[in-house]
């Protein structure tokens, strides 16, 4: 097996490396001071063809794979996590349950803009009450005549209140299954749909220069037409996109564990203890020792889940290895960064603070790793 990247894949990266380090590394800590988001970098991503990574070029995309996506997402993360969860809930959040689920005609509507990054999706999901407890979602909606008539609530929904957000796509319950249990679907709800409110964004520890609200609708009325996929397969078809989420968030979080690596390294060799670079002392390079291998391991992970995706082969299993994998050792080495930096490490000023808050939501979006181990114990037969 060769985890070697071709001409094409390696390309790819250095254009996003260097996307990432001359265009967002110089100004994205002010961002993260006054809580604003980045649209002109998002401009410029969407130039790159970065949201359009994974889709077919007859809908507007890159004609890439989902690969594509995650070596750009590692990259991004390196330098900076907000930035890189834009991307990532745009993609594989936003836009992919429309090319996945959507009619020629929803597709047709909505994907253009959002490959090309002109306008964002989000992906209306988690609940106040339910948070890792889906099937417990409590949002309804009715069906009256033409429309869907939607009442409930989400929360933590990311890019769901930008000014270019142009839809989310909503879970909801639209009946009763033959079992006794809920029959769950997914519908677009535009922004601006009168019932459609978005809460002020959230004052977050980490992530701070990334959209998150909490989204209410009141009888809010859309379009039966406005129905994503087969009515009462919502359950499947967000199972499926949060499979494929997770390995996109490995990657992002082994993007933040490698920039951990990065920053010591530089650290290490300027900073003066003793008479010498605190580099030249084995502490310090073990440390950074282990935080490399961590990284390394953690590449190979997604990686793995990757290309059994790709493949076609089951990877529901690979893809929650990676995750839970790929977020500890984010944690992990962004708090040994820290360390390394002492005192600075505190300081906002440097990356390995904002690295710090950024790491933990890791171990919480797209499925915690209490339910990553369920996923993987349930896999084994258990």
């Amino acid at each position: 097996m060769d985890f070697r990247l071709d001409e094409e894949q390696q390309a790819l990266r250095e254009s996003v490396r260097e996307f990432a380090r001359e265009v967002v590394a110089p100004t994205i800590a002010e961002h993260y001071e006054q809580h604003t988001f980045p649209y002109e970098m998002v401009r410029q991503m969407g130039k790159m063809g970065l949201f359009g990574l994974p889709f077919a070029e007859e809908h507007g995309g890159m004609g890439g794979d989902y690969f594509a996506l995650c070596l750009a997402l590692e990259e991004l993360a390196r330098v900076d996590s907000s930035v890189a969860i834009t991307l990532e809930a745009a993609v594989s959040l936003g836009a992919m349950p429309i090319y996945r689920f959507g009619t020629e005609e929803q597709k047709a509507q909505w994907l253009p803009k959002l490959l090309s990054g002109e306008a964002l999706a989000a992906f209306g999901l988690t609940e106040p009450g339910t948070g890792s407890d889906a099937g417990g979602t409590r949002t309804r909606a009715v069906l009256d005549g033409d429309e869907w008539v939607i009442n409930g609530s989400k929360a933590f929904i990311t890019n769901s209140g930008t000014d270019i957000t142009a839809l989310v796509t909503v879970t909801a319950v639209t009946g009763t299954r033959p079992d006794g249990g809920k029959e769950l679907s997914t519908i677009i709800v535009p922004s601006g749909t009168p019932g459609f409110t978005v809460a002020p964004g959230y004052s977050k520890v980490g992530w701070t220069a990334s959209d998150t609200h909490e989204l209410t609708f009141d009888d809010c009325r859309v379009p039966a037409a406005n129905l994503l996929g087969e009515r009462g397969r919502g359950f499947a078809q967000f199972l499926r996109i949060l499979d494929e989420g997770r390995i996109a968030i490995a990657a992002l979080a082994v993007g933040l564990a490698q920039g951990c690596v990065d920053e010591s390294i530089k650290y290490a060799k300027e900073r003066q203890a003793f008479g010498q670079p605190i580099g030249n002392y084995q502490a310090i390079q073990f440390k950074i020792a282990d935080m490399e291998m961590k990284a390394h391991t953690a590449r190979l992970a997604y990686y793995d889940a990757a290309a059994r995706m790709l493949a076609g082969e089951p990877f529901k299993r690979q893809a929650a290895i990676a995750k839970l994998h790929a977020s500890t050792v984010a944690v992990d080495n962004a708090r040994e960064a820290t360390q390394i930096h002492g005192g600075y490490g505190f300081m906002n000023e440097y990356p390995v603070a904002r690295f710090w808050r950024d790491s933990k939501i890791l171990e919480i979006g797209e499925g915690t790793s209490e339910v990553q181990r369920m996923i993987i114990a349930r896999d084994l037969g258990m």
